[in-house]
């Protein structure tokens, strides 16, 4: 796998811990180790950032992508299901979209400006499974999760869909302590409150959320209760022949089981707020948000995502009884059976950068490979 970033360059970074400066000589370049791809210290435009992702699917379902200029910050993690299509789409159009909606706004960023951004993604899919459906029905039964965070001005809008998650490093007063704060809301069937909202939705479907071998899903057949794409639980149109007959639901779909609106979230940076931590749930299966923290706070900044990374590594090989060093030695696919696909981007923030309005140069667009 690749990083295919359209504008990028190398310059000197930060080699300090947590939330403070200092320079230090470093290319902070694209690097390899197995299944483990990482860029492990850049610029963008309100701080620093690292990056890094692992794969377990015989085809990477994970995407990701970093955008940054005058118009701020764009960061996206797309955790694909059932194959990489979805969430390819998302991370070749979302971004798209949002920037035809600020544009529309005259530049401004606000929750709403964000929302039609991913509904014309979730449209412009859901017409692509249109377009295929004589050729590749089974597009209908791909989704994604999605991940977004912007940073306009002093303000950071998070938006969710499915079980993704963005952490905020927080400091505590003078302390030196860190808190981890979680700004995403999550949309998995597993959650008391998510089953209570499906229920309230599909009063009438006693079907609608199934515990099955300990696990709760919706319609008995997936986890989230929000993504891109899965659009054979949207439409009756695409509930039938020729997908797999596990996918079909007997019943018909007046109403989407799914919903493509995200739960958004704004919030206001603080001088105390640190870093941010957005990640896949495979690196969340494994790591506490209070442990992902203190894993950045108290090492340097390069590196950081690699670092997390390899901890879930670390605990999905224990969990199994087993060496890391064996556990990295197994090849993808049959990886899939020991851990998801992970995808780790750490923002760290320049709140002094942030408050005076100060963008860096040069603009940075960066995003995970689309065919590996």
């Amino acid at each position: 796998m690749n990083f295919l970033p359209r504008c990028w360059s190398y310059s000197e970074t930060s080699e300090s811990r947590g939330g403070e400066s200092s320079s230090s000589n470093t290319n902070g370049g694209f690097g390899k180790d197995g299944l483990l791809w990482f860029h492990d210290i850049g610029k963008y435009g309100s701080g620093e950032f690292s990056m890094a992702i692992v794969q377990a699917n015989q085809v990477l379902e994970d995407q990701s992508q970093i955008e940054s200029g005058p118009f701020g910050t764009f960061v996206g993690v797309y955790d694909g299901h059932g194959g990489p299509d979805t969430a390819r789409y998302v991370c070749d159009h979302l971004f798209q979209h949002f920037q035809a909606a600020s544009a529309e706004g005259n530049g401004v960023v606000t929750a709403e400006t964000i929302q039609r951004a991913f509904l014309e993604t979730e449209r412009g899919f859901t017409s692509l499974v249109s377009e295929n459906w004589n050729s590749r029905p089974q597009m209908a039964t791909v989704g994604s999760c999605c991940l977004v965070g912007a940073i306009y001005q002093q303000t950071l809008f998070v938006a969710n869909l499915g079980d993704s998650r963005v952490v905020l490093g927080k400091k505590v007063g003078n302390t030196g302590e860190i808190a981890a704060i979680q700004l995403s809301t999550e949309h998995n069937a597993n959650i008391e409150s998510i089953r209570w909202e499906l229920k309230d939705l599909h009063p009438n479907d006693p079907q609608i959320v199934v515990l099955r071998h300990g696990v709760w899903r919706v319609k008995g057949i997936i986890q989230v209760s929000r993504s891109i794409g899965d659009v054979y639980l949207k439409h009756t149109k695409y509930c039938r022949e020729p997908i797999n007959g596990k996918f079909r639901v007997s019943e018909p779909i007046n109403m989407p089981v799914l919903l493509a609106t995200p739960s958004i979230l704004t919030h206001p940076i603080h001088p105390n707020d640190s870093f941010l931590i957005f990640a896949s749930d495979g690196l969340w299966e494994h790591l506490s948000n209070e442990k992902a923290v203190q894993i950045v706070q108290s090492h340097p900044r390069k590196g950081s995502a690699k670092r997390l990374v390899k901890a879930a590594l670390h605990e999905a090989a224990k969990k199994r009884e087993m060496r890391y060093s064996d556990l990295r030695n197994i090849g993808k696919k049959v990886r899939r059976h020991f851990h998801d696909d992970i995808t780790v981007i750490i923002l760290f923030l320049n709140y002094d950068l942030i408050y005076r309005g100060v963008v860096q140069d040069p603009p940075l667009s960066i995003r995970s490979a689309l065919e590996h």
